[in-house]
């Protein structure tokens, strides 16, 4: 092996990793900004956070769910309008109850990259708690896809398929922020306001 066939074959390899973490961090965000209260600091409202998700796709991206519960619950959408309507409906302008509590965790990650392209595969939980204290687990199975794009990786699929929901007692959580000040600005006040179930 040559020196120059080494150092090509270093570079792909590190622009493959490179493109791992970028990805990884791409799928975290989504996530992050879909948590509730939403952690991300100076989003005051959900269309805010709703344009930032949608920051993360291609024009062109696709967002379903599938299977024999996933199919009919979140049914496909295409393109960044119809996305858009998705997230509205995830967040209406009133939610009645009200959600107070969703936090996600990602698990068993696979990331295959593709040169341009890349697929991922995910389980994610996530407990869910609204006003009135209903209480559930909700766990899913992602394979997503991605496409760098002018040198910056987006979505191009979410594709989310049920692997449980598991109902949880009332007010399951005793305690639980009602706004997140995590990345609040150096300098300002960092005491967290909590909140207490019934």
């Amino acid at each position: 092996m040559t020196d120059q066939t080494t150092i090509e074959t270093l570079v792909k390899r590190i622009e493959t990793l490179e493109a791992e973490a970028d990805i990884r961090r791409i799928q975290a965000r989504y996530m992050f900004l879909c948590d509730t209260p939403c952690p991300e600091f100076g989003v005051e409202n959900d269309q805010q956070r709703i344009e930032l998700i949608l920051d993360l796709y291609a024009d062109d991206a696709v967002w379903e769910g599938v299977g024999e519960y996933y199919d009919d619950q979140f049914g496909r959408c295409v393109g960044k309008g119809e996305l858009r309507a998705h997230f509205n409906r995830f967040w209406p302008e009133v939610q009645d109850p009200k959600l107070i509590l969703n936090a996600h965790w990602l698990t068993s990650e696979q990331i295959h990259v593709h040169g341009d392209e890349a697929d991922g595969q995910w389980i994610h939980f996530q407990p869910w708690l609204y006003e009135d204290g209903k209480s559930l687990i909700r766990g899913s199975r992602l394979n997503n896809a991605f496409r760098r794009i002018d040198g910056e990786w987006k979505i191009t699929r979410t594709r989310t398929e049920n692997v449980a929901i598991v109902d949880l007692p009332d007010f399951f959580a005793s305690s639980y922020p009602k706004k997140s000040v995590l990345l609040k600005a150096p300098g300002t006040d960092h005491t967290n306001e909590h909140v207490h179930g019934g």
